[in-house]
């Protein structure tokens, strides 16, 4: 009886697993969809025009996806050598693993060695808890059993390896491939392909960015174990050991151009992408990187030369404070200033694509990620006086061409109320008489105002349209740049005269590829606003403003340059926009809250300096940029007076004209 007794408990005691196991296969329904049509968050990418990696964008989660094609051999060795050598050949358990680990327990009184399969692991990311329970363990055999009938072992090991937790914030061995060594997977050595497979059994101690002597012991134990199951010869194996890599310790964003990445992502949810964090987007930009940093450097150092010139108004103030505050009790004083509320921004682009080639929203993104490049709207000033000039130039004038730069005042209705307006000059003085050219060099409001009258509002009106002008003013305020633009909008426009008369729409995104598909290419759109020959005439008065008129702070040595400085009302704004054969750049300077910056600081002292500085970081970068402007067919060179004058068919020189005098012909 007791004999009996015995082998039924024996039988029992044999049984019972396999009764509990059937059991919970009966009880719980295991649902393995999430497995079969796996679809993790990825990591999108976003790349400079050389292909340079500028960010990674995730939400929760940093992952590279990996293709099992793109997985080498000697990683899938690796792995199956240090964590389930009979992977290729048992059903998503291992039975004699387990018995063996059982008989351990049983000997130790405590858990000594694991007996999961790698199908096993995997279930366990991503269809289990971490809890230690003998029903997670029961559940989690089950799982590998279902998963190991619906996909090949390739798919299981593909899953695997994009799934797993690699330390450093790196989900998956080709994240972490890019974030510790720097390399794709089929770049790596041996001994970066142990240390890799070895970091899933403890990724925060093996993490070879902490513990680099701990991770390198790990490695060699997947190496030896390799050796030993003769899958690496004795070369390859001494050769592993003896190497350390050079491990590196990143940033899991490594967002080198914050601004830009919040544009694109501006950008992306625009074309309605909203899985833009988690979609495993690449996206290619037209940014140069090098030039984005010489960017940032420069609208710091007009920034920081804006400081300097503070505290100098500051010292000279203080000599003179009665008699200022006697001729204007109202004036701002220097030590009133609050340098906190200025700020400024740069955008450059190439001209003739319209590509944005750098773009910085704010002295320190740090301090404000508000992008001013794109998203404020300010006037340009006397920076659109060039679009009233070309205007002009496409009519007939030239740059010889007359015009009258004395007072006016003008009688308007506001509100119900007759009201006058009389604009002056900055310099508060006038000329009488003055080419069209100088007027321009120089900045002449009233030779400005004076010009429109003559073309006729609704004439100029019509003309402007065709530069796909938003918000024009219709009325004289026109002259003096009214209405109001950002940066990159007036990047736009100002390719009307860097790419010789055809407008280009500017590009940040050159492409986008999901899955390695194609998803969207930059179109190509432009129109050509004026013959080249009259933009040209446009950018040799806009090189001179630099050489020797209100722009003459941008200039640098060895590259010509063109462009325009913009002041508004009470140093507002401050604004130089200009380019060169090759590259085109608008900086802006002013008050976030649009109050006063400083009665001095105008476009050509605040902005013109970090025009200037941008260049000269230009041609360190590029030393063989084109430096000078292309003469365009139909246009005459021709010397009056000691200066060049420039003339086509449309715009022809003057008729000789005698005056006895400039001023008694003003005379009304």
């Amino acid at each position: 009886m007791i004999k009996k007794i015995i082998i039924t408990l024996f039988i029992l005691g044999l049984l019972s697993p396999f009764m509990v196991f059937g059991y919970f296969y009966i009880k719980f329904d295991y649902d393995v969809s999430e497995l079969v049509d796996y679809k993790p968050s990825v990591t999108t990418r976003i790349y400079d025009k050389d292909g340079e990696k500028i960010a990674n964008i995730f939400d929760e989660k940093h992952r590279y996806y990996a293709s099992f094609d793109e997985i080498p051999p000697r990683v899938v060795e690796a792995l199956v050598a240090i964590e389930d050598t009979t992977f290729f050949e048992h059903p998503g358990i291992n039975i004699d693993a387990i018995f063996r680990a059982a008989l351990k327990v049983i000997k130790a009184g405590h858990a000594v060695e694991g007996a999961s399969t790698i199908t096993q692991q995997l279930v366990k990311n991503v269809l289990l808890t971490r809890e230690k329970k003998l029903s997670r363990k029961i559940k989690e055999a089950i799982y590998a059993i279902k998963i190991e009938k619906v996909l090949t072992k390739e798919q299981i090991l593909e899953r695997y390896l994009n799934e797993i937790y690699y330390g450093h914030g790196y989900y998956g061995i080709k994240t972490a491939a890019d974030g510790y060594f720097h390399k794709k997977l089929n770049e790596l050595t041996l001994k970066e392909v142990a240390i890799l497979v070895g970091l899933p059994k403890a990724p925060s101690a093996y993490a070879p960015t902490k513990n680099y002597e701990i991770s390198m012991g790990r490695a060699n134990r997947v190496i030896n174990r390799m050796h030993v199951l003769g899958w690496i010869d004795d070369t390859a194996y001494e050769k592993a050991l003896a190497e350390n890599p050079k491990v590196y310790d990143d940033t899991l964003t490594q967002n080198k151009a914050p601004f830009i990445v919040d544009e694109v992502a501006r950008r992306m949810y625009a074309m309605g992408i909203k899985d833009f964090k988690t979609g495993g987007y690449e996206i290619y930009t037209s940014i140069d990187l090098k030039l984005q940093e010489a960017a940032r450097e420069s609208l710091k150092y007009a920034y920081d030369r804006f400081l300097t010139r503070v505290e100098n108004y500051k010292e000279k103030e203080e000599k003179n404070i009665k008699a200022l505050l006697e001729y204007d009790p109202e004036i701002l004083l220097a030590k009133d200033i609050n340098i906190s509320k200025v700020n400024g921004a740069i955008v450059s682009i190439e001209p003739s694509s319209g590509d944005v080639l750098a773009m910085v929203g704010s002295v320190d993104y740090r301090v404000s990620s508000y992008n001013r490049a794109t998203q404020g709207k300010r006037q340009p000033g006397s920076a659109f006086k060039p679009f009233i000039y070309q205007v002009a130039i496409n009519l007939g004038y030239s740059g010889a061409t007359e015009l009258v730069d004395i007072a006016k005042t003008y009688d308007y209705e506001k509100d119900g109320e007759e009201m006058k307006w009389q604009p002056k000059n900055y310099e508060k003085n006038y000329k009488g008489l003055i080419p069209l050219r100088e007027a321009l060099i120089h900045s002449r409001n009233l030779a400005t105002i004076n010009l429109v009258n003559d073309i006729g509002l609704p004439q100029l009106i019509r003309e402007l349209k065709k530069f796909n002008i938003k918000h024009l003013p219709n009325d004289l305020s026109i002259s003096l740049g009214t209405m109001s633009v950002s940066p990159l909008e007036l990047a736009k426009y100002y390719t009307s005269f860097s790419n010789y008369g055809t407008q280009v729409q500017t590009h940040l995104i050159s492409s986008i590829y999901k899955d390695e598909k194609k998803i969207y290419q930059k179109e190509d759109q432009r129109e050509e606003i004026s013959p080249a020959s009259q933009a040209f005439i446009m950018t040799t008065i806009l090189r001179d403003v630099v050489k020797r008129g209100t722009g003459r702070g941008a200039r640098v040595r060895g590259i010509e340059l063109a462009g325009k400085t913009g002041t508004t009302n009470s140093n507002v704004d401050g604004w130089f926009a200009g380019y060169s054969p090759t590259i085109e750049t608008i900086v802006w300077f002013g008050n976030d809250d649009n109050t006063p910056m400083y009665r001095r600081e105008t476009g050509g002292r605040i902005a013109a300096p970090a025009f200037s500085h941008f260049y000269r970081e230009v041609l360190k970068i590029y030393p063989q940029i084109k430096r000078e402007f292309d003469i365009p067919e139909g246009v005459r060179e021709v010397t009056i007076d000691g200066e060049k004058e420039y003339f086509s068919d449309i715009s022809k020189p003057p008729k000789a004209e005698v005056h006895s005098d400039a001023t008694e012909e003003l005379l009304f």
